[in-house]
């Protein structure tokens, strides 16, 4: 049975049981049968399927591990943590988000005015609100707004033109006064896709000698009594800890020193994102090489020997870990809509009763083809074709005899690949780039995997169903734009293999997994393929519950978004068939009513079944 590497990067949120994938949760129900509950109305097209359970999993195993960690090492200060709207900001999963960390004051972040908006709006009581980011007058007059409504709120200087700002603002605003932050320039640099994040060179933060020139312009203006927390960040997904280990290093001494220098309400040290989670499929090569616990050991561990070592009070900490805790939660499920490689089936022949001699030869290869003779019988076929190209340009054959040849190749390299799929040879591997089934799938890449359009960023694909047959058909999958680069192509070092299936007579949905970080708020409206229909899943002992279902946009609301006039739309689209010739006079009330369905309709491709 193909496990899809589920053992490694699920987490054990799901498990295969015989035939089908179930959530790891209370009663496990079937994705499958959530699947197809959900579109018994008629839904078609994308999924986005949101767990709650999931994030409050994860906010659990963040808490849970830097208590054990204060525990076991007498720490005296407190931790706490906070979600960068940047992350996701749709409604259904903030709010889920707010309601499972509300036991533990779980905050946010925010980096624009927006942002901040959504944090002010909707904020748990005595949880930490952060504004981080390049910030104007306005932005910092919306944070003194939320200090006068008593809101935790600190705002962190990426600047000191900020700084200046927020000394003109404080003196037209009074108090009360946010807190205030100051982000700093570490040499520690992270690794991997956001490794520009930290550094010297980083776009964000000060340099040494501007954390002494903040403190400085502070303590002239009155303050330096609100400057709480140092923050710092070496880049999103880190792959390995020892980047922060070092940052750790520099950051905690970095606190030590500016309390010294007279900062004594500094008590926070915020280690921004960062904490990585599994996406790999491949159980001999995963991406991540720590723990959640090794993360919270090292953390409290290198901030407790510094702060003793320079005799100062043990700092609180703040994590602002967004991937770790939303990615999880939600999975992109979409219909296989069409295969492209069918012609390369035995259907498809189209033998004469005089073949060229060439042809015959292929398809007694194909036939007798065994374990013992397959490379033999391999290394014969890719002659012949290469002959009966030639013979084409000479041409000694017609198109007929052309096709032919190709489905015996393709043919024959399949057998092959079954034959001698425990001999593990090289060419083999090389060989399924040539024989890959095109799964077309009902999704936009661009839209709902955008990391990886952009990155390469890797997410785990399986299938649904079929889970006790062998997949047989190395995957190349193509998304429905038109656009040559929506696909995920096939990967020999991390190959992905799916079933064969008549898309005539059955359903078969790929899960596209860990996406509920960054893919919803960079999707691209490219083609106008808009964000997919979603649905909340609440899973009790005894069932579940389908929630909050919003469906992917109508095709009239795409074009009102982009400033069209819809009303003139429908206007000039109605004239057109109106005054067509071509429409007899006792249709055209009943097209206009279909074309009336059709605007309302969502863009996504239909399935006849």
């Amino acid at each position: 049975m193909q496990n899809y590497g589920i053992d490694l990067w699920s987490d054990n949120n799901y498990i295969i049981d015989k035939d089908t994938l179930r959530v790891n949760y209370a009663s496990k129900p079937s994705l499958l049968e959530i699947v197809t509950e959900i579109r018994k109305d008629g839904k078609r097209g994308p999924l986005l399927l949101r767990f709650p359970h999931l994030i409050e999993k994860q906010i659990d195993a963040l808490f849970h591990h830097f208590s054990r960690v204060f525990d076991e090492l007498h720490y005296s200060g407190s931790f706490k943590a906070v979600f960068p709207l940047k992350v996701n900001q749709y409604p259904n999963f903030i709010k889920a988000l707010l309601e499972k960390g509300e036991k533990y004051h779980y905050g946010l972040e925010a980096g624009s005015k927006a942002e901040l908006l959504i944090a002010m709006t909707y904020i748990n009581d005595n949880a930490p609100i952060l504004v981080n980011g390049f910030k104007d007058k306005e932005l910092i007059k919306m944070a003194f707004l939320s200090a006068k409504m008593q809101q935790d709120i600190t705002i962190t200087i990426e600047g000191i033109n900020e700084l200046k700002s927020i000394i003109a603002v404080a003196k037209e605003e009074g108090s009360p006064l946010p807190k205030i932050g100051l982000r700093v320039k570490l040499h520690s640099a992270g690794i991997g896709l956001w490794a520009k994040s930290g550094g010297i060179n980083s776009k964000f933060g000060l340099t040494s000698t501007e954390l002494i020139e903040a403190m400085t312009l502070m303590k002239e203006h009155g303050l330096l009594t609100q400057f709480t927390m140092i923050h710092f960040h070496i880049g999103s997904q880190m792959t390995n800890i020892a980047p922060l280990k070092k940052a750790l290093k520099e950051a905690g001494n970095i606190y030590t020193d500016l309390i010294n220098l007279g900062a004594h309400n500094l008590h926070t040290i915020n280690l921004g994102g960062g904490l990585a989670i599994e996406y790999s499929q491949n159980i001999a090569s995963p991406q991540i090489h720590y723990s959640l616990e090794e993360y919270a050991n090292d953390v409290v561990f290198m901030l407790q020997t510094i702060a003793k070592a320079k005799g100062v009070t043990e700092p609180n900490i703040t994590i602002e870990s967004g991937r770790f805790v939303a990615a999880p939660h939600a999975l992109l499920i979409a219909p296989v809509f069409e295969l492209f490689s069918k012609e390369y089936s035995e259907k498809a022949l189209k033998l004469k009763d005089n073949n060229p001699p060439l042809i015959d030869e292929l398809n007694a290869l194909y036939l007798d083809i065994n374990k013992k003779n397959a490379r033999e019988f391999l290394h014969d076929s890719f002659d012949h074709l290469n002959s009966l190209f030639t013979l084409f340009d000479l041409g000694y054959i017609n198109l007929i005899d052309r096709s032919n040849a190709e489905i015996l190749v393709h043919l024959i390299m399949k057998k092959s690949i079954l034959l001698l799929k425990d001999q593990h040879l090289d060419e083999l591997l090389k060989m399924q780039e040539h024989i890959q089934e095109k799964y077309l799938v009902n999704f936009s890449l661009f839209q709902s995997m955008s990391d990886f359009w952009g990155l390469k960023q890797h997410f785990p694909v399986m299938p649904l169903s079929k889970l006790d047959e062998k997949p047989t058909h190395t995957a190349n999958l193509w998304d429905i734009t038109c656009d040559s680069d929506g696909e995920i192509p096939f990967d020999e070092k991390d190959p992905l293999y799916l079933h064969s299936v008549d898309i005539e007579k059955e359903d078969y949905f790929l899960g596209f997994f860990l996406t509920g970080a960054y893919q919803e708020v960079l999707g691209m409206r490219h083609n106008l393929f808009t964000h997919p229909t979603e649905a909340t899943i609440m899973i009790e002992d005894n069932g579940y519950k389908i929630e909050n279902i919003t469906e992917s946009s109508s095709i009239i609301d795409i074009l009102d978004d982009l400033d069209y006039d819809t009303s003139d739309i429908k206007k000039r689209l109605y004239m057109h068939i109106k005054e067509s010739h071509f429409i007899k006079k006792d249709e055209k009330e009943n097209i206009l009513t279909i074309l009336d369905i059709l605007l309302r309709e969502n863009g996504y491709l239909k399935t006849t079944n």
